[in-house]
């Protein structure tokens, strides 16, 4: 299994192979269990039947995948993703690329955000001055209704938690722990 955020097709192939199966592309579907509302898990479930376009590979004679380092490019599939790209970790090139800072040694920090914050509108109530500086940060987790004040700086592995009802800010400061593998734990 693999990611294909781009394909690169011979058209001539392609209408070769729709040609072949009666305008189609034989590909396996795949059902994902969901709901019409995604914001409301007692919305009506619905099944998504969707095909991977990687599979599509197979029909094409000779194809083959090219692995992109990520030094090319940063992918985002979640707001985990997306906090990290916003926040210093990452840089924009005099070329146009978004590529991590140097100084992470191509290892992107490793963010997992409460499942409050899954849709983008949500995340930026997290963030409303700004992503925190990630660049020296290995892991940062976020548990319960958080905000980051400007100027926040997180070191090493962080655990930020809110067990309360209600949003609580995270004061600007440099947080973290200088132990390998032990999270600073951060309660407000």
């Amino acid at each position: 299994f693999f990611n294909t955020n781009n394909l690169w097709l011979d058209l001539q192939a392609l209408k070769r192979i729709f040609e072949k199966h009666g305008g189609c592309i034989p590909l396996p579907v795949m059902k994902n269990s969901k709901t019409v509302d995604p914001r409301d898990k007692a919305s009506t479930a619905v099944l998504q039947l969707e095909t991977a376009m990687g599979a599509a590979l197979s029909c094409f004679e000779g194809a083959t995948a090219i692995v992109v380092p990520r030094e090319r490019f940063a992918p985002v599939k979640t707001t985990n993703d997306l906090l990290a790209l916003r926040s210093d970790a990452y840089q924009l090139t005099k070329d146009y690329r978004i590529t991590l800072d140097p100084a992470r040694k191509g290892v992107p920090p490793n963010i997992k955000l409460d499942g409050r914050y899954k849709f983008v509108d949500a995340m930026e109530t997290m963030i409303p001055e700004g992503a925190p500086s990630l660049l020296r940060c290995t892991s940062l987790a976020v548990h319960g209704e958080v905000a980051f004040a400007k100027g926040v700086v997180f070191i090493g592995d962080v655990i930020v938690k809110n067990g309360d009802e209600g949003l609580k800010t995270l004061a600007a400061g440099t947080y973290g722990s200088d132990t390998a593998g032990v999270p600073a734990v951060i309660e407000l």
